[in-house]
């Protein structure tokens, strides 16, 4: 019994170790020929969705990337602006697109190499934000006055959510759940206030004591991100919301941070001023401290200044974008863990030192039943 306290001792405090010291790598994903991309979101396989500039920065489009391929989505009609915000495990993506020059804007599905336009509530401006397994897309719309309104759209039929009160309102994501999360003007519509939308009740979820909240991001438990201001509005921090209970997550130093991703173990990215209150850096939280995503990075981090994460997926892989010094480009990144090397000298010298303790234990045994003999 000792032994096993032990083992399971050291295997957690190295499990702890490596958790703290892990680093990141940096892959650049590349633009579609301009000198900008970004990217948004990330699935579960690894299939990242954003936006770049193609050559000569005449036109953005939305991008898929997969096996370190950038592909155009294109538009709708004959625009030349589309943005790919949101992706599901299918690698289904929404956003939204311009259908002619004159920068009228749609949101739309792609899946299968075809872009869908998902049209609006009856004015000429909308744009797909979030998207669940299921297929169910989230965003916001124009409705016939003139007012942008939270959607939900399902199997092709496009709904608003309604509002806290207000005129107007935005949904950002949906869990595989249904619940959609995203912010709406209250009574009065003085600011803007983070909502939690579950069944057909949009509930309000305050602020940390200013006038204005948003909700960016819900992971599958439930858990809500977004930011919020502060008391005597003097700041707007990231935040985490888990069972009606809003947690401020503080900043890098600055006056200002917005968390925009979670994954389903609860890591929240973002990004945040530093004490400067002008300089922008990406985060993460590492067991709930929001960490500077610059100064946990391996080698080729080198000529990375990393300036906003916007998305996670369950294996812990971040996407955004930074600046990449070399090239002088902002462009879009994926970040992957990678174990540390003085993690697989821990591991390999604690295996080989309970692997001894193990066979000396075996020895004393036999040797004990030997002299029992």
């Amino acid at each position: 019994m000792k032994l096993l306290f032990f083992i399971f001792s050291f295997l957690a405090l190295l499990g702890f170790s490596s958790a703290q010291a892990q680093p990141y790598s940096v892959t650049g994903l590349g633009t579609l020929g301009g000198d900008q991309s970004q990217a948004y979101a990330i699935n579960n396989n690894g299939v990242i969705s954003g936006g770049s500039y193609n050559a000569g920065d005449a036109d953005f489009f939305a991008f898929s990337y997969s096996g370190g391929v950038m592909t155009s989505l294109g538009t709708l009609g004959t625009g030349n602006e589309s943005e790919g915000y949101g992706i599901n495990i299918s690698g289904t993506i929404v956003g939204n697109a311009n259908y002619t020059s004159a920068g009228d804007h749609h949101p739309y599905s792609y899946s299968g190499g075809v872009m869908t336009d998902l049209g609006t509530l009856g004015g000429y401006w909308g744009q797909a934000y979030g998207i669940n397994d299921a297929g169910t897309v989230v965003g916001a719309a124009m409705d016939l006055t003139y007012q942008y309104q939270p959607f939900k759209d399902s199997g092709g039929v496009m709904t608003s959510l309604g509002t806290l009160g207000g005129n107007s309102g935005f949904a950002r994501a949906i869990n595989n759940s249904g619940t959609i999360v995203g912010w709406a003007q209250p009574t009065g519509n003085t600011g803007q206030h983070a909502f939690v939308y579950s069944g057909s009740t949009m509930t309000d979820l305050g602020t940390l004591g200013g006038t204005t909240s948003d909700a960016y991001a819900i992971n599958s438990a439930g858990t809500i991100v977004g930011y919020a201001q502060t008391t005597g509005n003097a700041a707007y921090h990231a935040y985490s919301d888990s069972g009606g209970v809003m947690t401020d997550l503080g900043s890098l130093g600055g006056n200002t941070s917005v968390a925009q991703g979670i994954n389903s173990s609860g890591t929240i990215v973002g990004y945040s001023l530093l004490a400067d209150n002008t300089t922008q850096h990406a985060f993460v939280t590492i067991g709930g401290v929001m960490v500077d995503l610059n100064t946990v990075l391996d080698a080729s981090g080198a000529g990375w200044t990393l300036i906003d994460a916007d998305g996670i997926n369950d294996s812990g892989q971040i996407v955004g974008y930074g600046y990449y010094s070399p090239a002088g480009i902002d462009e879009a990144f994926l970040l992957d863990l990678v174990p540390e090397p003085s993690t697989y000298a821990m591991l390999v010298g604690g295996l080989g030192l309970l692997g001894f303790v193990a066979r000396r234990r075996t020895r004393e045994k036999r040797n004990n039943f030997m002299i029992k003999s």
